[in-house]
Formats: structure tokens, C-alpha cells, sequence
């Protein structure tokens, strides 16, 4: 791999690891339309350390106020007591799903899902119901309901987006796209389903991250990619994934999702037509 093609996959990584548009349909994808050889999941497991990164500098501030709310109300026998307290709780508890799924059907997620077909129908399927979310929230708005803020968060809100951050372990549904749809069902405004979907991202993001890099360290040790082309890359994803968190929480602030849901369809149907066409699924 040379450094052009290693910065190339790290903005491919940075921009789509956050935005609702899958960062393991693009990092599949863009190698195949460029002749490139699938970097494998070895080479996803580093770069995705700049993104996790990304996401760590982007809400150090949120991240202690969290750590030290859950500390005192365990210290203090309160540990529902304060807000932060219980988002941390809601953040443990709606990692839950997406951990257990993960580990039973791990041999499946990156083997016969990382086909292009199963990517081309998640990224057409997930579109259609984020735009069935978008429609629920119109919905909501015209009876003149209130959208939740981050401190009106239940603990149902917490479970279901949790179960939709576990879609996203299929190739193409995109960890953001899945949870922020979860959020929007459930009456969160789109910046707060944006933000609350960050926040819960943070466990597992770190969990796979470590648990690939342990999994893949043979692999690593054997790739023949190249030190520098690994490094710029990571470093690549990790500004580009903070850009693309600042973006997409201030853009939700004042529009719909309706740009990644018209991307979502446009890029699914031609990817079928291009596997028709005689582009390799695998």
C-alpha cells in the first residue's frame, strides 16, 4: 500500500465512521471501484484508533463529568442520583446488546456479511427507515409534541437505541445511521440522537477496537502494507472522523437527514448494478 492509497482509506475511515453512511461499506467499497485489494480487517482495526481518538478529544469534557458522577453515586450509595450518573448507567446498559451480538455471530459479521451484496441491501434498507424515522418525527412536531433533549433521556430510550447500535453490526448499516435512527423513533431531536449516539459509541468503539487488534495481531505482524502508509492513515482518520463529529452534530442542528438518506439509496443501487455488471462481491 502506498501513502497515497493509505491517507486515501484514512479519510474514507475518518468521514464515514461518524457520518450515517458506514464506514465498513466504504472502506470495502472504495478499494473495489479503485482496483485496490481489500485492506482486510487487520488494517481497519488500527486506523479505527485515530477515530476513537477523534471521539475521545471531541467529548473529554462529557466523558470525566460522566466518569466522576458514576463515582461519587457509587461512593455516595446514590448512584441514580445525578443526571451524568445515569447517562452513564444508560450508556452501560445500551452497550449490552451490541456486546453479546457481536461475540456470537463475530465468525459471520466478517466473513460471508462483508459481502458487497449484503452491504449494497443494508445501506438501501437502512436509508428507508431513516427517512420512516424522519416521517415519525415530522409527525410528532405537527401534533405539537416536545423532542427530547439529552437530560429528558429514559431508560427505554437507552435500551432501544442500544438494540439499534447492534444493527449496525451488520457491514453497511453504520453505527451513527442505526442509533440515530433508534433515537429519532423514539422522539430525540436529531442533534441529541446524534450526540447521545456518539456518547454510547464510545464503550464499544474502545471494546472492538482492543478486541481486533488483539484477535488480528498475527495478521498485523504479517501485513505487508507498510509501516508508513499504516501511520498516516490512522493519523488521517483521526482528524478527519473529528471534523466529520463537529459537522454532523452541528448540520443535524438545522436539517433533516434526508442528504445521507438520498446518498444511502443512490450508493446501494449502484453498487447493485455494478455487482450485475460483474463487480467481484467478495
Amino acid at each position: 500500500m502506498t501513502i497515497l492509497q493509505g491517507a486515501t482509506l484514512g479519510v474514507v475511515q475518518g468521514l464515514t465512521e461518524f457520518l450515517p453512511i458506514s464506514s465498513t461499506a466504504h472502506l470495502r467499497i472504495a478499494p473495489a471501484l479503485l482496483g485496490w485489494e481489500d485492506p482486510g480487517a487487520a488494517f481497519t482495526a488500527v486506523i479505527q484508533l485515530g477515530t476513537l481518538v477523534a471521539i475521545l478529544l471531541y467529548f473529554w469534557k462529557d466523558i470525566v463529568k460522566i466518569v466522576v458522577s458514576v463515582v461519587n453515586g457509587l461512593m455516595t450509595g446514590r448512584p441514580l442520583g445525578e443526571f451524568n450518573a445515569r447517562l452513564g448507567w444508560m450508556i452501560a446498559l445500551g452497550t449490552v446488546p451490541i456486546v453479546v451480538l457481536g461475540i456470537l455471530f463475530k465468525d459471520m459479521i466478517t466473513t460471508s456479511l462483508r459481502s458487497l451484496y449484503v452491504i449494497s441491501a443494508s445501506m438501501i434498507v437502512l436509508a428507508l427507515l431513516l427517512a420512516a424515522a424522519e416521517l415519525v418525527m415530522k409527525f410528532r412536531v405537527r401534533r405539537g409534541q416536545q423532542l427530547k433533549k439529552l437530560e429528558d433521556l429514559k431508560w427505554s430510550d437507552a435500551i432501544v437505541v442500544g438494540l439499534s447500535q447492534a444493527v449496525a453490526l451488520i457491514p453497511g448499516s453504520s453505527r451513527s445511521g442505526t442509533t440515530i435512527t433508534g433515537g429519532l423513533f423514539m422522539g430525540l431531536d436529531r442533534a441529541t440522537a446524534a450526540r447521545f449516539s456518539f456518547l454510547l459509541s464510545l464503550p464499544s468503539v474502545f471494546a472492538a477496537g482492543l478486541f481486533e487488534l488483539i484477535d488480528e495481531h498475527e495478521a498485523l505482524l504479517s501485513m505487508d502494507i507498510g509501516l508508513p502508509s499504516i501511520i498516516v492513515a490512522t493519523l488521517v482518520s483521526g482528524i478527519v472522523g473529528y471534523l466529520s463529529i463537529a459537522f454532523l452534530l452541528e448540520y443535524l442542528k438545522k436539517h433533516s437527514t434526508s442528504l445521507f438518506i438520498i446518498y444511502r439509496l443512490v450508493v446501494g443501487v449502484v453498487l447493485l448494478i455494478l455487482l450485475k455488471n460483474g463487480l467481484p462481491a467478495q
